[in-house]
């Protein structure tokens, strides 16, 4: 957001829609972002990284592999290999969100069940 400045003193800046935090947010938070920098623990060719992402499809997993790519949060490596293979690995920028999305994961495991049965409960009271 070219030319666009918030006045840190306002609260509320961060819930505008002009917000550059937004955009960011929305590509990088995204589940299968999550998953990706997860798998991305430790450098992996994209194959590999497909493979412990059951569900995605291919074309989902390079959209958001390029993604964070332009984020700045992996990096991507051509090998010398026959045939050309690609490996994908965490920038510092990357494992900076190692702790947060982490306690993020571990709190979503954690109050799963419960999430769950909260689920279940408004679904039969709305029922009908």
């Amino acid at each position: 957001m070219t030319g666009v400045t918030f006045e840190i003193t306002d609260p509320d800046w961060v819930f505008r829609v002009d917000c550059p935090s937004r955009p960011i947010l929305d590509q990088i938070a995204d589940k299968w972002s999550v998953m990706a920098m997860a798998v991305l623990e430790e450098p992996r060719r994209f194959n590999e990284v497909k493979r412990r992402m059951e569900g995605i499809t291919q074309r989902v997993l390079t959209q958001t592999l390029r993604k964070l790519e332009r984020n700045g949060m992996i990096e991507r490596r051509v090998l010398p290999t026959s045939p050309v293979g690609v490996e994908y690995s965490l920038t510092p920028l990357g494992r900076s969100l190692q702790e947060p999305f982490g306690v993020l994961y571990r709190w979503t495991v954690e109050h799963a069940d419960e999430i769950r049965q909260r689920q279940q409960d408004y679904d039969a009271r709305t029922a009908g």
